[in-house]
């Protein structure tokens, strides 16, 4: 789910549109955000994809970003 809520920040789709393609209340992808706000040691969204990004744990050159394989739970 978090792989797919930074996807969604990544490319800036509003919270709530988030929210309905997941499924899940606003409140439920701000807390999912928050924490890897705090994961990420982000003060803002720009900062969380900005680290994201910086720890390679967002694909680099193509649009839209995704979470390399890596980096995802199996």
């Amino acid at each position: 789910m978090d792989v797919r809520i930074l996807e969604g920040v990544a490319v800036g789709t509003p919270t709530v549109r988030l929210a309905a393609s997941l499924y899940l209340s606003r409140q439920g992808v701000e807390y999912r955000i928050g924490l890897m706000m705090r994961h990420f040691q982000a003060t803002n969204r720009a900062a969380l994809i900005s680290r994201a990004h910086s720890l390679g744990v967002l694909s680099v050159g193509a649009w839209p970003p995704r979470v390399l394989p890596e980096f995802l739970e199996t």
